[in-house]
């Protein structure tokens, strides 16, 4: 399978998600300004939306979507753990809070990464951020991560967004359980193979 992402962008979550599976996946770099990829593919010919991540399955198929790519991969291997069962309300649960992460803290974070930004805007936007945070701050302060005491898909999820604090110079500190979490999951060997990858960290 080939994963076709930006460096540090959403796509770093099914990248993290492969690597706590063990599934090999072949990196192609999308340029953000040109839409070609490392390889010489026209991304948007890939994935028409224009944005990453997009993956290639082995059969040729394109799956778009960073929720729907981490639980398509989980799925590969369920006895993982990283998504609980189809049809269960825990699975439910799970995309319930992916959900949660991708429309109001993803798609929040997305206008504060433009430098034109009126500081009108932004501050509305960082207060906006900050509201939703203090509802996941209330779920990591009662336990490890986001569904319990077992990492999963949602928890690469929210630890890639929440990473992208540190690009906008986004002051976090109030959260002591989220930052906590922060560092727990960066710990983790397969975070930190991902990110070495992407060329995030050495």
């Amino acid at each position: 399978m080939k994963l076709y992402y930006l460096p540090g962008a959403c796509s770093l979550s099914p990248n993290i998600v492969a690597h706590e599976l063990g599934i090999a996946l072949t990196l192609d770099k999308v340029d953000g300004k040109t839409k070609l990829t490392a390889s010489g593919e026209n991304f948007l010919e890939v994935n028409p939306k224009g944005y990453v991540p997009a993956i290639r399955l082995d059969d040729g198929e394109i799956l778009t979507e960073g929720p729907a790519i981490v639980q398509y991969l989980a799925d590969l291997k369920p006895e993982s753990g990283l998504a609980p069962a189809n049809g269960t309300l825990a699975r439910y649960r799970l995309q319930e809070i992916l959900t949660y992460i991708n429309s109001e803290l993803h798609k929040t974070f997305s206008p504060l990464f433009n430098p034109a930004i009126p500081d009108e805007t932004r501050a509305e936007r960082v207060a906006y951020l900050k509201r939703r945070y203090g509802y996941i701050e209330g779920i990591l302060s009662r336990q490890l991560y986001l569904m319990g005491e077992h990492f999963t898909v949602a928890d690469a999820y929210l630890f890639v967004v929440t990473h992208w604090s540190r690009v906008i110079k986004l002051d976090l500190s109030e959260f002591p359980a989220l930052l906590a979490f922060q560092k727990r999951v960066a710990e983790r060997p397969a975070v930190q193979a991902a990110m070495r990858e992407e060329g995030l960290i050495k």
